[in-house]
């Protein structure tokens, strides 16, 4: 990563990676940020509001049909036969979008 990151870059996580060395990015003054969507909750940021805005947006996409589920198919009930079912689709590698396994 620190390769193809401009001077001064930004780098944006969603995840925990096993090991993060940030001593490449040091040189080139790059920024690293966690994102998470439960920290304004969580901590009750002063920003809070921000939450409330950002899900009503979404919310609002949602009714326009602006963003769509990646939802690509739903196994019910959720039990060994579907959870192993599930996970060998995604082991797989050729899988799209969500599976989903629902209802006991």
């Amino acid at each position: 990563m620190p390769d193809i990151i401009a001077p001064q870059g930004k780098m944006a996580l969603i995840d925990d990676p096993k090991t993060l060395d940030v001593n490449p990015l040091k040189r080139k003054s790059i920024s690293v940020h966690w994102e998470s969507m439960f920290t304004r909750s969580m901590f009750t940021t002063s920003d809070i509001i921000a939450q409330h805005q950002l899900l009503n947006e979404v919310s609002a996409m949602i009714d326009a049909g602006t963003i769509v589920t990646t939802l690509a198919q739903e196994m019910t009930p959720i039990n060994a036969a579907n959870l192993r079912k599930a996970h060998g689709m995604i082991e797989s590698g050729t899988s799209i979008g969500k599976i989903v396994l629902s209802g006991w």
